[in-house]
């Protein structure tokens, strides 16, 4: 079974409705190869394709918002804002260290009966043509943007 990494976001985050994108790739270092990326797609779509593909093997899939940006200072806005965060990060990773990190999740010590009971089942992937269609409302979706 691989692992499926994606945002946790609340239900009326505007990010939702953002075209979503999957990159795949190998879930140990044995496994040397260029990772796939997919997308766009609509975020049921891609985390439903994704549980469908990493059920299975030993495989990570990263589900992540697409940003269409279509100009050289929304990018670069994005880039500095990416910055910030991390910078706030590390600050919070020095206090950490100083102060103790207590936003840390605590290893609960789950043995492999629990594991396998919070195991969620991968939903029923999408038809190809409902995937199409996600491409259509995706592409009216950032035409509609445009300026």
């Amino acid at each position: 079974m691989g692992a499926l990494v994606t945002l946790e976001l609340p239900d009326d985050s505007p990010v939702l409705d953002l075209p979503w994108i999957i990159t795949i790739g190998p879930l140990s270092d044995e496994d040397e190869w260029e990772p796939v990326v997919c997308g766009p797609y609509e975020r049921p779509h891609a985390i439903a394709l994704a549980e469908a593909v990493v059920a299975d093997e030993e495989l990570m899939a990263v589900v992540e918002p697409l940003l269409a940006l279509a100009s050289v200072d929304e990018i670069q806005g994005e880039i500095g804002a990416a910055r910030a965060a991390a910078e706030d990060e590390e600050a919070e990773a020095e206090d950490a260290e100083v102060y103790g990190d207590y936003d840390e999740l605590v290893d609960v010590g789950l043995n492999q009966e629990e594991i396998e009971e919070r195991r969620l089942e991968p939903a029923e992937p999408p038809t190809p043509t409902e995937v199409r269609a996600g491409f259509v409302r995706i592409a009216e979706q950032l035409i509609s943007r445009a300026p």
